[in-house]
């Protein structure tokens, strides 16, 4: 059955504020330092504060623009990259973490909006049209990795084919999950968010529920998994949630799973509280159950409350309304 712990965010620690809209020309600020990946140091730190606090470090997420963009975009440093990556993933492993979370994707998440679009004005994300702006030279995974490269009379980066994106996909594959296996990690691959078809005039990898499987079947090694977000799912525009669950749990592919709710789908959707949108969040937790995922379930995104901690309360509500939903689970057997 599966269970809930907590997981961290790796990665550069950015993300977008309040007076920063979630899909600016710009991004959402500056990457990490080049040079200065995870020591197994930190990484190990890492692990036994989470093991002080009672919980347990199942995974990371999200290898920093700075130290692989030229693997998303197939730039001149992509061997160093590739290591950077391949160096990544040992330390993981050295360090006993099971699971690295990433998101292979040219402009990453961008072209989203917030606004009061939960229940009762709650202030939530969403998206309400195509987003194309091109992305300028100088960002990757809609962030800066090089801000002398960011004028307006450096141009913009040129924009990938579908087909290159498997390819480099495919190369990364091949290139790192020998490494992973023989470090014990499995590598998650989130799908796209939003799941459009091209983002930033970039185009995505996984914007309908069939291309996961895609991902499955370019390499059989078993640390070539899922990192399953149920929200993106949702809100693509194919398949049947319900299914979507079944078929990829089933295979035993999910490194963990990413739980909110929406309400509509891509280019318009709106994320909404875990009880109060298009899908049955209990129903998936059965489908869970029933096909034996063992791995961790977290909340994902959640709208900000009214209080002193709007996003802690947010999560908190999503967190409690999954915890009773797996403990009514347990006591039915």
């Amino acid at each position: 059955m599966a269970h809930l712990v907590d997981y961290f965010r790796g990665g550069s620690g950015h993300s977008a504020t309040d007076d920063q809209p979630l899909g600016t020309d710009w991004g959402w600020g500056l990457a990490g330092e080049p040079e200065k990946l995870w020591t197994l140091e930190e990484l190990v730190e890492l692990r036994k504060q989470v093991e002080a606090a009672g919980l347990v470090l199942e995974a990371i997420e999200n290898f920093d623009p700075a130290h692989w963009g030229d693997v998303l975009l197939d730039g001149p440093r992509r061997a160093q990259h590739i290591e950077n990556v391949k160096t990544i993933v040992r330390r993981v492993g050295e360090a006993g973490i099971p699971i690295m979370g990433y998101n292979f994707s040219i402009a990453g998440v961008a072209g989203r909006t917030k606004g009061n679009y939960a229940r009762g004005g709650a202030v939530s994300v969403g998206m309400e049209g195509p987003y194309d702006q091109p992305m300028p030279n100088g960002l990757v995974w809609n962030m800066v990795v090089d801000p002398s490269a960011m004028t307006r009379e450096t141009g913009v980066i040129p924009s990938a084919t579908h087909e290159q994106l498997w390819s480099r996909l495919q190369r990364f594959l091949d290139d790192v999950l020998p490494v992973a296996e023989k470090a014990g990690v499995r590598l998650a691959l989130h799908p796209d968010d939003p799941p459009t078809p091209t983002v930033r005039s970039q185009p995505r990898l996984v914007y309908q529920p069939s291309m996961y499987q895609r991902v499955i079947d370019l390499n059989p090694s078993p640390s070539n998994a899922l990192e399953f977000c149920v929200g993106s799912l949702a809100e693509m525009t194919e398949g049947d949630i319900y299914d979507i669950v079944d078929h990829y749990s089933r295979q035993n592919r999910l490194g963990y799973v990413h739980l909110r709710n929406v309400r509509g789908k891509v280019p318009t959707y709106k994320e909404t509280f875990i009880d109060d949108g298009d899908v049955d969040v209990l129903r998936v937790l059965e489908i869970l159950k029933r096909n034996k995922f063992d791995g961790v379930i977290i909340p994902d995104h959640a709208p900000q409350m009214s209080c002193a901690a709007p996003w802690h309360a947010g999560m908190a509500y999503a967190m409690g309304y999954i915890q009773a939903g797996l403990k009514t689970l347990e006591r039915k057997g």
